[in-house]
């Protein structure tokens, strides 16, 4: 849910970032980090289990300009894959303005994706969120990978309405900004902004 913020001026919008573990959530806000401006960005917390996965969230706020007179802020949490964290997930999508969703598409992951999205599903069922009144995309990681799944295939199986897809190697860089992009319009439209395009 947005917070505004009007003695400083400041609107700040949640997006969270799920997906099946090791699926490239948090190479997405690694990447965001250090592609945004010193002064644009702010800390970037992370905590890892002993295999290196995220445990609780990423968080990396960004300072996307103004609109209409207000500072618009993004803070930018991943949230672990693994099916024991689901209660940490659930807590983490609360008040969430957008969602990406993340998915792996080496052919042996198709069940870990599955299963992620059936976890995202019950979230908006707990939530009383339809999901086609949330931002959300799709994005289609690790297409540099030797056996993975066509386009196609996925976006039939993982897509969950109308939302974009958004093809990505988060690894270089690639399909990212893109994928931040639109998320990011999707919000400023669903709150009724009319300077999207000077923002993005």
């Amino acid at each position: 849910m947005s917070f505004v913020n009007y003695a400083r001026r400041e609107v700040n919008y949640k997006l969270v970032y799920c997906g099946p573990g090791l699926s490239g959530k948090t190479t997405n806000i690694v990447q965001l980090y250090r592609s945004a401006r010193p002064d644009h960005r702010g800390r970037l917390v992370s905590l890892y289990t002993q295999l290196e996965r995220t445990l609780y969230f990423d968080f990396l706020p960004i300072d996307l300009g103004r609109i209409s007179g207000f500072n618009v802020r993004v803070h930018m949490y991943s949230v672990p894959g693994q099916v024991c964290y689901a209660a940490t997930r659930r807590q983490v999508f609360r008040g969430a303005d957008g969602i990406v969703f993340v998915a792996d598409s080496n052919r042996n992951r198709m069940d870990a994706n599955l299963e992620a999205i059936r976890d995202l599903k019950e979230n908006f069922r707990f939530y009383g969120v339809q999901s086609r009144d949330l931002p959300y995309v799709l994005q289609l990681n690790k297409r540099d990978l030797p056996d993975i799944h066509e386009v196609s295939y996925l976006t039939e199986h993982l897509r969950i309405g109308s939302e974009p897809v958004f093809q990505a190697i988060a690894g270089r860089n690639q399909g990212v900004q893109e994928t931040l992009k639109e998320i990011v319009r999707r919000i400023l439209r669903k709150q009724g902004s009319d300077l999207i395009e000077a923002v993005i």
